[in-house]
C-alpha cells in the first residue's frame, strides 16, 4: 500500500507573517477620515454649542450624551419587618403588602420575592437531605 504524502501549503511557517512589515499605521481610510474630522473638531463643537444655546434639542442632546454619562436610578434602602416564625408565605404576603402600601419600591419587592423563592428551594433541599439521611439510617439499622 502506497503512502500518500501531504503537501505543505504556503511558504510561511505557522505564526509567521507573510508580510512582516505589514501596512504602516495611519494609512487606512478610517484613520484618514478621523484625522480630517479632528482638524475641524473645535469649530464643529463650537457650532453645536451655539445651536444648543439657540434651542436645538438634538445638538444639546448630542453634546450632553458625549460629555455627561447617563445617570442610573438608585433605589434607596428601606427598612422592612418580616414576620418571623410564621413561614415563608406570611413573609411573601408582607412584602406584597409593603409594595401595595408604597413603602417598598416594586423592583425591591420583586427582588425580595425572588430571594424568598430561592431561600424556599434551599430550605426544601435541606429538608429532603435530612429525610434521606434519616431513611438511610433506619435502613442501615435494620440490616
Amino acid at each position: 500500500m502506497a503512502t500518500i504524502e501531504k503537501k505543505k501549503r504556503g511558504k510561511w511557517k505557522a505564526g509567521e507573517s507573510g508580510n512582516p512589515n505589514g501596512r504602516p499605521p495611519g494609512v487606512g481610510e478610517v484613520t484618514k477620515l478621523r484625522n480630517s474630522i479632528a482638524e475641524h473638531l473645535p469649530e464643529i463643537i463650537a457650532q453645536l454649542v451655539t445651536k444648543a444655546k439657540e434651542g436645538d434639542a438634538q445638538a444639546a442632546r448630542l453634546l450632553l450624551e458625549r460629555v455627561l454619562p447617563p445617570m442610573k436610578a438608585i433605589e434607596q434602602p428601606v427598612e422592612l419587618s418580616l414576620p418571623d416564625g410564621e413561614g415563608m408565605t406570611a413573609q411573601g404576603v408582607a412584602i406584597v403588602r409593603a409594595v401595595a402600601a408604597g413603602t417598598l419600591a416594586p423592583g425591591q419587592g420583586a427582588a425580595l420575592l425572588t430571594g424568598l423563592g430561592a431561600l424556599a428551594r434551599i430550605k426544601e433541599i435541606d429538608e429532603l437531605t435530612a429525610r434521606i439521611t434519616a431513611l438511610e439510617g433506619m435502613k442501615n439499622g435494620n440490616d
